[in-house]
């Protein structure tokens, strides 16, 4: 980094260049200089940049807030802690993804956040790669379209969370799962109501899980054309409802949601895409 003297040589241009667009380390004594600075836009990159640090602070903070499950088991000895999290319980087409990983201990990415809350799909997928890339290990799971009719959504959901916990390339000493509970976990596990919004691990869980089943709808659209699966990713939007009207079911249409079946002309049979965990099976945490 060059000196003091040598940075207030450059343009106001080439200083926002350099601390606010490339983030870089703001030398002692730069803050101080620009706001005695006369050249134009000195003050208002000064002010610029102390807002840079309130949002640091405040985005350090939120993510510390974010590992307050993690830091509790990680005090209790529970070195490896998975989060476990799935994609695609409401469309009317496609498999249900989870996924599962096992993060390094007091990580902080910045974004990190609930998939739902990232509405940037560029975003998404930027942080998929970097959770990949720093996660300990990580793993998807699906469940098909077959295995959704047969045994219903919820508990397809499960199957597909089971699956991704297995696919683990090393066992977690504990697992916090979205919401639920999964059958046969080999290790303890609490299931978080929003965890994807409370729980580092899985929200990294469910921005894996959704990258993947984005990445797998795309795939689908290629193969059946005009159904709009890649705007829509299987989602009952009006245009997929449409769509489905106008060009019929196809194979990866779940048979056993109402809408698929009304246009099959079948009666209706599943009234209720989740059933209700009970009440023990989940800790709430609306209050924390």
């Amino acid at each position: 980094m060059p000196s003091l003297e040598a940075l207030l040589h450059k343009s106001i241009p080439e200083l926002k260049e350099i601390f606010l667009d490339r983030r870089r380390r703001v030398p002692r004594g730069l803050l101080e200089a620009l706001e005695s600075d006369n050249r134009n836009g000195a003050h208002q990159l000064a002010k610029q940049i102390r807002k840079r640090y309130r949002s640091n602070r405040s985005e350090g903070q939120r993510l510390h807030t974010l590992l307050r499950f993690e830091i509790e088991l990680w005090a209790q000895g529970y070195a490896l802690v998975a989060g476990v999290d799935e994609a695609g319980m409401a469309p009317l087409a496609g498999p249900v993804v989870a996924g599962a990983v096992i993060l390094p201990q007091n990580y902080k990415l910045r974004g990190l956040n609930d998939s739902k809350k990232i509405l940037d799909h560029e975003k998404r997928e930027e942080l998929a790669l970097q959770i990949k890339h720093d996660a300990v290990c990580w793993a998807v799971g699906f469940a098909e379209v077959e295995e959704i009719d047969r045994i219903n959504i919820y508990h397809a959901g499960l199957l597909a969370m089971q699956r991704a916990l297995l696919g683990l390339s090393c066992l977690p000493n504990f697992v916090l799962v979205d919401a639920r509970k999964i059958p046969q976990c080999p290790v303890p596990q609490r299931g978080i109501i929003r965890g994807d919004a409370l729980s580092a691990t899985i929200a990294a869980a469910s921005i894996i899980a959704k990258t993947t089943r984005d990445a797998h709808m795309l795939e689908l659209d290629a193969l059946y054309a005009g159904y709009g699966f890649a705007s829509h990713k299987g989602y009952p939007t009006p245009e997929h409802c449409r769509t489905l009207k106008e060009l019929g079911a196809l194979p990866i249409h779940r048979r056993s949601f109402g809408r698929v079946r009304e246009v099959l002309g079948l009666d209706p049979i599943q009234n209720e895409l989740f059933e209700e965990p009970p009440p023990s099976d989940v800790a709430s945490v609306a209050s924390a």
